[in-house]
């Protein structure tokens, strides 16, 4: 979703900012938001089962040995973070609409993206999008700020007390504890960055709530640029954020890389630095999931502990 922002959203901004037109005219203001919104609520969800998976993870009676989380599993839990969050942001869609003004300074025709339900909806609709509009504010700053940060806050002083209660002394200094280490900091770095980024969107709201009135329209145009700038930059982080913290991924990326620009010839140099870097991933995926090193006999599929 991160590189779907950052594909669709930024073009269409900076060629807005650049030329005072808007591409795709009005589907592309109500898609923009509608694509943001999401944005928000794939990371807020996605930290919230990331916190909840790490809890499993250390209430687990058999943490080393865990099996691997089934296929199926993930993409159900995947499916409900997409849905769920585009389906939040179907307000998005109805709220904003098109709008052209005159520029003082050139006197040029602008064009811009109005926060204005139209007023061709069903009323039943149309009333529920302006109830959205008067919470839009409070709804932003307890579901896409407050929920992921107090949740992933919570999630991990709570696993951080049952690790040194229960399992301190058999999980310091195994190659095991220090995976749960290496996952709960990427955790942490991902809230981080989330929060940093969506800090200034959210004091934005809340000035623009109660100060609109006394503001210009070149002062609240700002404050939306900032508000996209800092969006667009936790698109870019996070990413390059996941490959360098997260080995297997940022391994198996490489090697498809690689592979698209190069082609996977058949020579043995090439055969041999694929088993190599197979085996590398292999092992650090081994290490990186709780993937047991010795299985004698095959694991019975235990599914998901969420």
């Amino acid at each position: 979703w991160d590189f779907l922002i950052l594909f669709f959203c930024l073009p269409v901004v900076i060629f807005n900012e650049i030329t005072k037109k808007r591409l795709l005219g009005d589907v592309s203001c109500r898609i923009v938001p509608f694509m943001e919104v999401s944005s928000l609520g794939v990371t807020t969800f996605s930290l919230c089962a990331l916190g909840i998976d790490r809890f499993h993870a250390a209430t687990s009676p058999q943490a080393s040995t865990r099996p691997i989380e089934q296929c199926q599993s993930i993409i159900a839990k995947l499916a409900v973070i997409w849905v769920g969050s585009m389906t939040l942001s179907v307000p998005e869609v109805l709220l904003w609409q098109l709008a052209q003004d005159t520029s003082p300074v050139s006197g040029g025709v602008t064009e811009f993206c109005t926060m204005k339900p139209s007023s061709n909806l069903p009323e039943s609709i149309y009333s529920l999008v302006l109830t959205y509009q008067n919470a839009r504010m409070w709804w932003y700053f307890g579901c896409y700020f407050c929920l992921p940060i107090l949740f992933t806050v919570s999630c991990q002083l709570v696993t951080r007390r049952i690790r040194g209660t229960q399992r301190k002394s058999e999980c310091r200094g195994t190659k095991h504890g220090q995976c749960e280490s290496h996952l709960n900091c990427t955790i942490i770095a991902l809230t981080i960055i989330y929060g940093l980024c969506t800090t200034p969107e959210n004091v934005c709201n809340i000035v623009v709530a109660y100060m609109s009135p006394d503001m210009s329209k070149q002062t609240l145009d700002l404050l939306n640029l900032i508000n996209q700038f800092f969006l667009f930059f936790k698109c870019s982080v996070t990413p390059v954020l996941l490959l360098c913290l997260c080995r297997p991924l940022g391994q198996a990326f490489m090697d498809c890389c690689c592979c698209c620009c190069e082609g996977c010839g058949p020579d043995s140099t090439s055969s041999e630095g694929s088993a190599d870097s197979k085996l590398k991933t292999e092992m650090s995926s081994s290490i990186f999931f709780d993937k047991p090193r010795e299985t004698p006999p095959p694991l019975l599929a235990l599914g998901t502990p969420c």
